[in-house]
């Protein structure tokens, strides 16, 4: 079995990931960190230097990849769900399961604001307002692809721990 975490930079995707690895004793993936090595070189340089769409292909070109291994934990970026086929793919990947972790645009904001120097996406915005309207059109737009997966966990007010076990309890 493979599990699958989707949700908005901020959710906390790689964190419950590796608690999550930790409960279950499967191996944590973080696609970000695959395509780096894959590459050898940053998801900034990629894009600065091969283009979004290039980027885009070897995402779901690993992806696919990843998803063939067995007993993993897969953290995914905010966007991945949202390009190409790659939702249908985690769908369509035998024994595995997707799980959207939802947080509220306020508990987002809190996380994301000391961290904001450190995410290209947000990095130019000036104002918490300008954060917050920035979430809410992106969790708008990808709430469609977020949606599609097996299972929601809210994480607002909840511990890594209780989270992860949350996720536990929902898949055996």
């Amino acid at each position: 079995m493979n599990i699958v975490l989707i949700g908005y930079m901020g959710s906390g995707k790689s964190t419950i990931g590796r608690k999550l690895a930790e409960i279950v004793d499967f191996k944590f993936v973080d696609l970000d960190d695959y395509i780096q090595k894959k590459e050898n070189m940053s998801i900034p340089q990629i894009f600065e230097t091969k283009g979004e769409i290039y980027f885009r292909k070897k995402e779901h070109l690993y992806l696919k990849e990843v998803l063939q291994l067995n007993n993993i934990i897969l953290s995914l970026g905010g966007g991945t769900p949202c390009y190409g086929s790659n939702m249908a793919a985690i769908l369509d990947a035998e024994d595995t399961h997707s799980i959207y972790l939802k947080s509220s645009i306020p508990s987002l904001v809190q996380r994301l604001t000391p961290e904001k120097a450190q995410r290209p996406l947000i990095a130019h915005l000036k104002t918490d307002e300008e954060l917050i309207e920035f979430i809410g059109k992106h969790l708008f737009e990808r709430s469609f692809y977020y949606n599609q997966s097996k299972q929601t966990v809210v994480t607002d007010g909840k511990s890594i721990a209780a989270i992860a076990e949350e996720i536990v309890a929902g898949l055996f």
